[in-house]
């Protein structure tokens, strides 16, 4: 688990409020979910043969014996959520929810045990123009931020029933080479062997390259679904790759899966994925509901973002206020009131502890504000104030107390 520090929140806060702003463009509200819930929920949910459930999750027991678990993803949150309040009874849902998740996974390079996940899901919606949006919504984030080296994959899972046929001929496929199959997947093959195909053993990739695919076994109504998103992805000229092998790690996921992929972060190759999930809410006591939705890991976001050469919005202050003397002082800390009350989003930053005028300049110049607003007693007893510019090398002039807001505005709008 890492602390996230001050030189880097603010990126933070710029990536999630572009999320947030084009979720809302698209109609998704958003939910807040509890970090615990009850463990079997996630068991029922992510399925109990999966490496989440099986070896990464934070369960403990309560004062009253009860089993709790640390949520490991937000999507089994978020049907529990519209269950119990009620939120999915012949209505349809747009959600975005985003937060710390927890997995207690080998630690590397963009992968922490407390992590971070922007979740958009859209409950109720059965046909392939929702899955085409939601994977629409997510090429708009790239664009908006110029990201580049990202890859769209897609792939179809199909209805039970045609995964109950698939299921059978992956089982006679891998039973032919089961003295070849590493411990997790000997296992697998007797309770699920889709997870075979999610392995990440080297070994085991030639194996499963030659394994039975999918989308050989799709029954009709899943075939046309997908063709149909194929053809609204294509039409909004939003480029993909069938990838046969992406199961997706979670047990709730059916038909349209995807994943954006990238080059790079090394290993760290999925940024954003997602797929339809139409059976979790009646699994989880709900009637039946289509569903779909999405996540993103916001630390490989982050990464991503910077190294396709993204800028750090400043958190630099607009002004700072240099006052010497206790007159002075007493006069700037109700100029600065003026100036956040007038200038809505502006950052004003008051010298704090006293000290010279040459001292508080020097805090004034590591601010990094634009302009420092000087104020003595030559300034007070003339009702003016200095104004010096910081970053241009522009004398400093002297403006009127009443004048100061109109001064300021006028400067920010020309820079």
């Amino acid at each position: 688990m890492n602390d996230i520090l001050p030189e880097q929140t603010a990126t933070w806060r710029y990536l999630e409020s572009v999320l947030i702003e084009i979720a809302a463009s698209y109609g998704y509200d958003e939910i807040r979910l509890p970090l615990l819930e009850h463990t079997e929920l996630f068991a029922r949910s992510i399925g109990e043969v999966t490496d989440i459930v099986e070896k990464e999750m934070y369960t403990f027991l309560d004062r009253n014996d009860e089993s709790l678990t640390l949520r490991p993803e937000a999507t089994a949150g978020m049907v529990r959520a519209g269950i119990t309040n009620g939120l999915l009874h012949n209505q349809k849902q747009k959600l975005w929810t985003t937060g710390p998740m927890f997995r207690y996974e080998k630690p590397q390079k963009g992968r922490y045990r407390q992590f971070h996940q922007f979740d958009v899901e859209a409950l109720g919606y059965e046909g392939p123009d929702i899955d085409a949006e939601l994977i629409i919504m997510s090429a708009r984030i790239w664009e908006r931020l110029g990201i580049s080296r990202l890859k769209l994959e897609i792939n179809s899972l199909g209805m039970p029933e045609s995964r109950t046929r698939y299921r059978e001929s992956l089982v006679d496929y891998f039973s032919g080479v089961k003295s070849e199959l590493d411990q997790d997947s000997i296992r697998r093959l007797e309770q699920n062997p889709l997870r075979i195909l999610d392995s990440k053993n080297p070994e085991m990739q030639g194996i499963i390259e030659a394994a039975p695919v999918m989308i050989d076994y799709l029954d009709d109504a899943s075939a046309e679904h997908f063709d149909r998103l194929k053809t609204l992805l294509s039409a909004a000229n939003i480029e993909f790759t069938l990838n046969p092998r992406l199961v997706r790690g979670l047990d709730y996921y059916n038909r349209t899966v995807f994943e954006w992929v990238t080059d790079a972060l090394g290993s760290q190759g999925a940024v954003c994925s997602g797929g339809r999930y139409d059976g979790l809410v009646e699994k989880l006591g709900g009637r039946t509901t289509p569903a779909i939705g999405w996540a993103m890991g916001i630390e490989r976001f982050v990464a991503l973002y910077e190294v396709c050469g993204g800028e750090t919005p400043s958190a630099a202050a607009d002004v700072y206020l240099v006052a010497v003397g206790d007159a002075a002082e007493q006069t700037a800390f109700s100029i600065a009131e003026q100036l956040r009350d007038e200038l809505p989003g502006s950052r004003v930053e008051l010298n704090l502890g006293g000290g010279s005028f040459k001292s508080q300049m020097k805090r004034a110049d590591k601010s990094g504000a634009e302009f420092a607003l000087v104020l003595g007693e030559q300034e007070l007893a003339a009702s003016q104030i200095g104004v010096k510019p910081l970053r241009s090398g522009d004398e400093q002039t002297s403006v009127a107390m009443d004048a100061l807001v109109a001064t300021l505005r006028e400067k920010f709008a020309s820079a």
